[in-house]
């Protein structure tokens, strides 16, 4: 793996963790995690995307303050809501295997908005089964109703809102090579 990939990874991995750590107060708070996921899978790729939120995991699997009201440990990733946490791989995943069959980015919201349903998913089933285990059972759809529909609207909107600067960070990104191109063949 070049360095620059290497570079890229733990910036991405950086940046889930600060957005962790960002709590909005709303009715139900909700942190910029999820943002920061969209934002490193769109920018990136599935590839490097998948490897910097699994960077992002096992720093907080080792005791890492990551997760978000600075927790960490195997504790935070085996509780109610690891679920999501390792839902962040599906999602990538995901996008590992559109990226190698589609190759269309333009077709980006459809495969993260159904990552995102996939971790929706995961996560209750995870929510479920951890809370059933502690002596206090919820059903599928009371989790769904307590984990994933007051996140819905929040998450389309942190979705699009990557979307719309992971555009702006590729297209720089790519002006720049182009720079450096045309400056190397300059020389």
């Amino acid at each position: 793996m070049k360095a620059s990939s290497l570079v890229r990874i733990a910036l991405a991995a950086a940046l889930i963790t600060v957005c962790s750590w960002i709590s909005i107060p709303f009715t139900v708070p909700f942190t910029l995690q999820t943002f920061a996921v969209f934002l490193t899978l769109t920018v990136l790729g599935g590839t490097e995307g998948t490897i910097a939120v699994a960077v992002y995991i096992a720093l907080g699997a080792v005791g890492a303050p990551v997760f978000s009201g600075f927790n960490g440990g195997i504790g935070a990733l085996l509780g109610p809501t690891g679920g999501y946490i390792f839902g962040f791989l599906i999602m990538g995943g995901l996008k590992i295997v559109f990226d190698r069959l589609i190759k269309r980015p333009k077709l980006d919201p459809v495969c993260l908005a159904a990552g995102l349903a996939l971790c929706y998913i995961a996560g209750t089933v995870w929510f479920v089964l951890v809370m059933k285990g502690r002596g206090n059972p919820y059903s599928f759809g009371a989790a769904l109703m307590t984990c994933v529909v007051p996140y819905i609207l929040p998450d389309a909107l942190k979705l699009a809102l990557a979307l719309f600067v992971g555009s702006r960070i590729n297209r720089a990104m790519k002006g720049g090579k182009a720079a450096r191109k045309d400056a190397q063949g300059a020389e």
